[in-house]
C-alpha cells in the first residue's frame, strides 16, 4: 500500500503523476522531449537507458514498464533482457555499450563518469547530444524510480498489465492522456 493516497487503477508512476498533475506536467514534457522527441537514439534505444537505470535501481515498476516499451519498440524480448544481465555481451552496437555503461555510472553518482568513458563512447560513434542525452536520461529515471519506490507505489506482477503499459508508451508518449485515466478502472484488477 502506497504512503500517500492514490487512485487505485494507477499503479506505479502513473497514480503518483496524477496526484499532483501539477507537478507532473514539467516531469512528464522533458520525458516526452528525452525519450520520444528528435534523436539520433532510436526509441528502442532511449527505452534500453530507462531499463538499465531503473533496473540498477532495483525499481520493479520502472523496470518493466521501459523492458516492455523497449521490447515493443525494437521487435524483440531478448535486447531487453540481455542488457540487464550484462551490457558487455548484449545484442546492442559498441556505441550503445558505452552509452548504457555512461547510464549506469550516472545511476550509481554522476561523479562515476570519467573521462575516459567519454572519449570511448565517442570514438565508438556517439555524438556530444547523444552522450548528454544518456546522462540526462538516467538522471531522469534515477528520479523517477526514487519517485515510485520512495511512496511505495503499488506494482503490479501480472506481466499482460506492463505489455499494456508498453503499448501506450509507444502510442501516446509520456503526454498525460487527453481523456484522463478514469478508462482504466474498468480494467480486471492488478496482481
Amino acid at each position: 500500500m502506497s504512503y500517500i493516497p492514490l487512485e487505485e487503477h494507477l499503479p506505479g508512476v502513473t497514480g503518483l503523476l496524477e496526484y499532483d498533475q501539477e507537478a507532473a506536467a514539467p516531469i512528464r514534457e522533458l520525458t516526452q522531449i528525452l525519450l520520444r522527441g528528435e534523436s539520433t537514439l532510436s526509441e528502442g534505444e532511449r527505452e534500453l537507458i530507462a531499463t538499465v537505470v531503473s533496473n540498477g535501481n532495483q525499481c520493479r515498476f520502472c523496470t518493466a514498464a521501459h523492458s516492455a516499451a523497449a521490447d515493443i519498440f525494437l521487435g524483440n524480448n531478448e535486447t531487453s533482457k540481455k542488457v540487464k544481465e550484462n551490457i558487455v555481451t548484449a545484442p546492442v552496437s559498441d556505441k550503445m555499450k558505452s552509452l548504457l555503461t555512461i547510464a549506469l555510472m550516472v545511476r550509481e553518482n554522476g561523479k562515476c563518469v570519467t573521462q575516459d568513458v567519454i572519449d570511448t563512447a565517442r570514438l565508438r560513434g556517439a555524438t556530444d547530444i547523444e552522450i548528454h542525452d544518456t546522462v540526462l536520461i538516467a538522471a531522469l529515471f534515477c528520479l523517477y524510480n526514487r519517485y515510485v519506490d520512495g511512496l511505495a507505489t503499488f506494482t503490479p506482477t501480472d506481466p499482460e498489465f506492463y505489455t499494456g503499459l508498453g503499448e501506450r508508451l509507444k502510442n501516446h508518449g509520456y503526454n498525460r492522456l487527453q481523456q484522463g485515466y478514469d478508462h482504466l478502472k474498468n480494467h480486471k484488477p492488478f496482481s
